[in-house]
């Protein structure tokens, strides 16, 4: 199997159809096959074959997906680089994976040893082309398994490594992640998070049904704006960060998005105050998706509105779930089995039947099913404070931290103490960055007026930011 060859096959009958816009540049499903055959052949004439890891890095563009179908075309892996990590973290990528090959914008990469990549096929940027001796082969699993993508990720343990993906389990988790989003050729997808992030299900998916996906992230906000004023999106799939700026924007009114049928809200949990202010402003409520580099996209919350806010839904229908070491709050780890699971993890190798547990993964998270079968996820299981014996889950006192009006973003942690175990401490954002005692002190008995004594920090910290991987999630 081949993704590229699925999505040339499957949108054979739209070619006239209009597969991407940026900004002012758009092209058509005819246009984009003919670009991604033409770029895959100047691959070729520089050397990169089948099984070749090839790192990409390159700004959210038509080019990005040009280059990322020419990649897959023919069966090379891509290795995605966000343009946001530093030179540091850029280079640990390479240096881990141990590319054949950088493929990148020539600005985003000091290579000295780079050629230039012929522009013919791509639709504005240049890129170049680094062939790079690697330290060793593969081992034998990684040709077996028919690899298309290995996105470098911390995994569930903590430990650097990269999360391969067969071009077998991305057409089974497009598959089963669109039994949620039914996408059709005559969706307009407004696209604003990084493809270096989310490319896999959502854009993949996208293309495979023929969808117009409308490229916002370069001119944020005045792209996302355009896509559902003049483009008129019918699909948003983004993070809570944008729908609490189109709920606080003068330049959408409130009837704006009615020809929204789906708008998912994902990357990290979503605040109960931007799903209250969406629902609020534009009067329906936003989708809360679960996304798992290692599973695909296992739960959208499809139904239940706001009476099940804070849920991720129930699993879709290849998906099954279950919570093992359940304590007497309900509160368990999530165990998920279904359709385009990872096939392995590349640094140190370890092979699908090593990670899974009779097919099951451990995310990692902590969730509690309730009496509906809706999945609300608690926290990450290293994110428990143990204080004298109780739980305390930091994602829990965050979302009541950020109800304060004061507060734009928080970050709960634990301190080890000699008599208690560990107190919960917050450092916290303010809106104009200025604090004093007794703005500390009203968000300490905001807390006591909403959380169990034992769950309210002991101390609160202004700082003016909180660290964020490049993935936006928050580094804890």
């Amino acid at each position: 199997m081949n993704i590229f060859d699925s999505i040339k096959a499957e949108t054979s009958m739209h070619r006239h159809r209009t597969a991407v816009v940026e900004g002012q540049d758009r092209i058509s499903y005819g246009e984009l096959i003919a670009a991604v055959e033409r770029v895959a052949e100047s691959l070729k004439v520089e050397g990169v074959c089948r099984f070749h890891r090839v790192g990409l890095l390159c700004d959210d563009s038509i080019d990005y997906i040009i280059a990322s179908l020419a990649i897959l075309s023919f069966s090379a892996a891509i290795v995605p680089i966000s343009p946001e990590q530093t030179a540091e973290e850029i280079a640990i990528v390479i240096d881990r994976i141990d590319v054949d090959f950088i493929v990148a914008e020539p600005r985003l990469l000091k290579e000295e040893r780079h050629v230039l990549l012929s522009s013919f096929g791509f639709i504005n940027k240049e890129f170049s082309i680094t062939r790079r001796t690697v330290n060793s082969s593969p081992p034998a699993g990684y040709f077996s398994s028919n690899p298309a993508f290995i996105r470098f990720s911390s995994g569930t343990t903590g430990t650097s490594k990269g999360v391969v993906l067969s071009h077998e389990a991305i057409i089974e988790r497009t598959d089963a992640a669109d039994k949620g989003m039914r996408i059709t050729h005559e969706d307009t997808v407004l696209w604003v998070l990084s493809m270096s992030y989310h490319f896999v299900v959502t854009i993949l998916l996208f293309l495979r049904r023929g969808a117009t996906i409308i490229l916002c992230s370069q001119r944020f906000p005045d792209a996302l704006i355009e896509g559902i004023v003049v483009h008129r999106g019918t699909f948003i799939y983004a993070s809570p960060f944008h729908y609490n700026l189109l709920s606080r924007t003068d330049l959408l009114a409130s009837d704006s998005l009615q020809q929204v049928r789906m708008a998912i809200s994902t990357a990290m949990k979503l605040p109960e105050q931007v799903a209250e202010a969406f629902n609020g402003k534009f009067g329906f409520e936003l989708t809360e998706a679960y996304g798992i580099i290692e599973v695909g996209l296992p739960f959208i919350k499809l139904s239940g509105g706001r009476d099940k806010r804070g849920s991720v839904g129930r699993a879709l229908p290849d998906f099954e779930l279950r919570l093992e070491n359940t304590d007497a709050d309900g509160i368990g780890a999530i165990f998920i089995k279904g359709k385009g699971m990872l096939d392995a993890y590349y640094s140190p190798w370890q092979g699908r039947g090593e990670i899974l547990q009779n097919g099951w993964f451990r995310t990692g998270d902590l969730g509690k099913i309730d009496a509906d079968g809706f999945l609300f996820i608690v926290g990450r299981d290293k994110d428990v404070i143990n204080f004298v014996g109780m739980k305390i889950f930091a994602q829990e006192v965050e979302a009541v931290i950020n109800q304060h009006p004061r507060v734009k973003e928080s970050l709960v942690y634990g301190v080890p103490h000699s008599q208690y175990g560990e107190l919960p401490a917050a450092n916290v954002v303010l809106d104009d960055g200025h604090a004093d005692k007794e703005v500390l002190d009203n968000l300490k008995r905001f807390c006591y007026q909403r959380l169990a004594q034992y769950k309210v920090p002991k101390e609160f910290q202004a700082v003016d930011s909180i660290p964020k991987t490049a993935s936006g999630k928050i580094k804890r």
